[in-house]
């Protein structure tokens, strides 16, 4: 899994993690550094977000089971709004609820990590501008999205768009599983089989409306069992093969 992190001399890094350990890349991650034989130990370092996005691209309503749940219809496209680099953060960093939201909803999602510039990339190419993926939390501020009648605002918050903790280079489409639990208790499970636009489709269709460029995020949607959260909560995002996303709610 490749990620990113701080060191005993408090110096920002990429490497990737093996076991108990971090090795450091040669060269940048998105260009395909590969691990060196330098190591720190995991518990000696302190993750961050595992890439830096100039934007983070999200797509609304993507899982059959949520569209259900909504009692909405199945989209005839994407759905797509956006969240600021400035929303992201990282695992076990906290999340900061703002004093002028009352509802404060999790949404446990899949992230793609954009490894190239992309425009107008067909279906069939997409795979060739995926670096890899990650665990994501499209938090929320609810009734702010919803009393504006559109998404910015309750999206965009700091510390809104926790990802990590790492990213890996292929996931299996067909068959894994994704879950959020608060505090320990299961509140979001679904399969990654339940998406109604794949990641491929999502890349192609993202990329035909505007330019996406290495490092950039996709989050591709939540599965049914959205909910509310207050200051103290733990919300933990796991999915197959990538691992488990940790951040805590805590009063602004």
């Amino acid at each position: 899994m490749y990620v990113r992190f701080n060191d005993n001399n408090k110096e920002i890094h990429e490497g990737y993690l093996e076991g108990d350990k971090v090795f450091y890349l040669n060269g940048p991650m998105l260009e395909g550094g590969s691990a060196s034989e330098r190591s720190v130990a995991l518990a000696d370092v302190r993750l961050l977000a595992p890439c830096e996005p100039s934007k983070v691209v999200c797509v609304g309503l993507n899982y059959r089971d949520h569209a259900a749940e909504m009692n909405e219809s199945l989209p005839k496209e994407p759905l797509l709004f956006m969240k600021p680099s400035t929303s992201v953060i990282g695992h076990q960093e906290a999340i900061v609820a703002p004093a002028h939201s009352k509802r404060l909803d999790y949404e446990g999602e899949l992230g793609i990590v954009i490894a190239k510039r992309a425009k107008n990339v067909s279906v069939e190419e997409a795979s060739g501008y995926i670096f890899g993926y990650t665990c994501a939390n499209d938090f929320t501020a609810r009734d702010l999205q919803l009393g504006d009648k559109q998404w910015t605002r309750g999206k965009s918050f700091d510390t809104f768009c926790p990802i990590g903790p790492g990213i890996v280079p292929t996931i299996n489409q067909a068959d894994t599983t994704i879950e959020l639990t608060v505090n320990g208790e299961v509140r979001q499970r679904s399969n990654l089989n339940q998406l109604i636009f794949n990641v491929h489709e999502v890349v192609s269709y993202i990329s035909a409306h505007m330019t996406l460029l290495p490092g950039d995020v996709i989050l591709t949607g939540t599965p049914h069992g959205v909910g509310p959260v207050t200051p103290g909560d733990s919300m933990t995002v796991t999915i197959d093969g990538i691992g488990s996303l940790t951040n805590q709610l805590v009063a602004g």
